[in-house]
């Protein structure tokens, strides 16, 4: 693994703790409820459209998980499941090396929908969640996907930077 790779999985551990331990303490305490900011997330999805779709469907299996022992703890596997499956589809449908950014942007707004509307069926079907699917919307969907759009806006070009340092895989290379 090179050191840029190693560099990747370090950020983006720094973000995981990041988000639960620091991020709290900056946000205003009224959006606490309402935001679920995953953070993680987000570079999963860079990781999916700029390198590979199996590259971010196991970061997100794997931090996924982390999520579901830490943060969220009613259930083991939903975080994990949404994550890992939302990131694999994305870079599926947006396997671009050189992509700009509004189509990075429409990818963090599609993934945000899609990770947050499986989160909420899951719940939904467990009995985990009481409220209708448009209380849902509007009290953490969209926030989470506002809030998500900022941070990909703000972090669109040292990611990309880092990126396009990296090596492109050959199609031989994923051939064997």
């Amino acid at each position: 693994m090179t050191w840029r790779k190693q560099f990747l999985v370090l950020l983006l551990f720094v973000l995981f703790l990041f988000e639960g331990s620091v991020l709290p303490w900056f946000l205003p305490h009224a959006w606490i409820p309402h935001l679920m900011p995953n953070l993680v997330f987000i570079c999963i999805l860079f990781v999916a459209v700029y390198r590979h779709r199996y590259a971010a469907m196991v970061l997100g299996l794997v931090f996924g998980m982390l999520h579901d022992v830490v943060y969220y703890g009613a259930m083991l596997g939903p975080y994990s499941f949404t994550m890992g499956f939302t990131a694999y589809l994305l870079g599926l449908i947006f396997q671009l090396p050189k992509a700009p950014l509004p189509v990075m942007l429409s990818v963090v707004m599609l993934g945000s929908l899609i990770m947050d509307s499986m989160l909420y069926g899951i719940y939904r079907v467990f009995n985990f969640n009481e409220q209708t699917y448009d209380w849902a919307l509007v009290q953490y969907i969209v926030p989470d996907l506002l809030f998500r759009l900022i941070f990909a806006l703000i972090v669109y070009v040292p990611i990309r930077r880092q990126f396009d340092k990296m090596p492109l895989r050959s199609k031989k290379a994923d051939k064997e």
